[in-house]
């Protein structure tokens, strides 16, 4: 039929264009991103063992939930209000500033929604607990989940508030901000491996950059990626190095769209510099800061590589990520169905930041 009004000079009708060039996207994207996705729940419904299933198809067995309770729960567990202060409160302080920012009009309906919702999970999920004789049945679980979280927590803000500085101070058409601005996206272009090796080298305590330097202040050098204490942090400054550059450049573009009238009116009121980025710049950048923290969040939670390769999830499984655990859970120890269960919970996790970002985004809109 499509032949035929080719042949005509007919062409196809608009609808029909449309369906052919999705085609070939759409394939892909079913191939690679969909069946893969459905195949990885069914697989979380199942007794998989990667060696024994790759031999004999039929050795998988339907065990349904039990891989989610067996990851995600354990016995005896009670919930407490103060089980865990610090994130506890920090959810409690989450639901009320939202509160407030709502009720004075500084946040809108949907962002003080979005804050309260993230609040109230700081409060309720940190509060379960191993009661008397009780035991979490995966005991490296939730402590991978919350170094990941903290890891979350310091890499974002340190990549957003960075980047943003960066851009505000980097913004013009002078041939030395065009310069600094390749240099600082350089870090962006390397690979993992590349980097990881950069900072492994950097936090060295004998050969290292930061060593020498504490040592030429009368310092004693600090073993970052095996002391408890200071590993994590090493990872996080090593990911905010290596995330800075679309960052930047996403606040770079949305810094010149700004009108600059704008600017030019505020200097008759005499607010330049800091007040303009204030008072200006930054209220009028508060979908790209959405977009940018959302990116982040979503991003961050897939770190695998410094952790991996930087400290092997050490010292004491201080450094362990969920994607790390998964990775080892299905291909070193072949439990293929608990690793897929925690896929999944990491995909629910990322899916509820993605639908934060586009309801704060059609509200501001």
């Amino acid at each position: 039929m499509l032949r035929d009004k080719w042949r005509k000079g007919q062409g196809l009708s608009q609808p029909q264009a449309a369906a052919v060039l999705l085609f070939p996207f759409l394939a892909v994207y079913a191939a690679f991103l969909i069946y893969p996705f459905f195949m990885g729940v069914w697989i979380s419904l199942h007794d998989w063992n990667l060696l024994a299933v790759a031999f004999n198809p039929g050795a998988k067995e339907f065990i349904g939930t039990e891989n989610y309770v067996r990851t995600l729960w354990g016995r005896n567990i009670e919930w407490g209000l103060f089980a865990s202060p610090v994130m506890q409160t920090v959810g409690v302080l989450g639901i009320g500033l939202a509160f407030l920012g709502y009720r004075q009009g500084r946040l809108t309906r949907a962002t003080a929604l979005a804050i309260g919702i993230a609040g109230a999970l700081f409060v309720l999920l940190p509060g379960f607990y191993p009661g008397e004789d009780g035991r979490w049945y995966d005991r490296r679980f939730w402590p991978t989940v919350g170094n990941t979280i903290l890891f979350v927590g310091l890499a974002v803000p340190g990549v957003t508030i960075t980047a943003l500085i960066l851009a505000a101070a980097l913004d013009g058409e002078t041939r030395a901000k065009a310069i600094l601005r390749t240099i600082f996206f350089l870090s962006q272009v390397l690979s993992v491996t590349v980097v990881t090796l950069i900072w492994q080298i950097m936090f060295s305590p004998r050969q290292g950059l930061i060593a020498n330097v504490t040592e030429a202040l009368g310092g004693s050098p600090i073993v970052w990626l095996t002391d408890q204490q200071f590993a994590m942090a090493a990872i996080v400054i090593t990911t905010v190095w290596w995330s800075l550059g679309i960052a930047m450049i996403l606040f770079l573009a949305g810094i010149q769209d700004i009108s600059k009238d704008i600017y030019e009116a505020a200097a008759i009121d005499d607010a330049r510099g800091i007040k303009a980025f204030w008072y200006i710049t930054l209220p009028n950048l508060k979908r790209t800061i959405t977009l940018v923290v959302v990116l982040q969040i979503i991003l961050h939670f897939q770190v695998f590589g410094q952790s991996h390769l930087m400290t092997q999830g050490g010292p004491n499984d201080s450094t362990q990520v969920l994607v790390r655990y998964i990775y080892q859970t299905a291909f070193r120890d072949s439990e293929l169905g608990k690793a897929s269960a925690m896929a999944v919970f990491l995909f629910v996790i990322m899916g509820a930041f993605s639908l934060v970002q586009f309801v704060v985004g059609r509200e501001e809109d």
